[in-house]
């Protein structure tokens, strides 16, 4: 359990430092117009919010340092 949440931390950390330093995008779909079977579709880069960022580092931040302090014998 205790290398799962030290790993899981890790990759959480990563993740977060990557949206918030790298600005990743993702591809919506939208459908503008539809006459009948025809239909116009328009695709957009959104970006993925800094929220999803700092989120990732806190809660990787948790786990990993979780993950430490439970292998510490008393």
């Amino acid at each position: 359990m205790r290398f799962a949440s030290m790993l899981l931390g890790i990759l959480l950390l990563v993740a977060g430092i990557y949206v918030l330093a790298g600005h990743p995008t993702y591809k919506t779909t939208e459908t503008a117009a539809k006459f009948g079977t025809f239909s116009i579709q328009t695709t957009h880069d959104k970006p993925v919010p800094s929220w999803i960022g700092i989120a990732g580092v806190v809660v990787g931040g948790v786990l990993l340092i979780g993950g430490l302090a439970s292998g510490r014998k008393r």
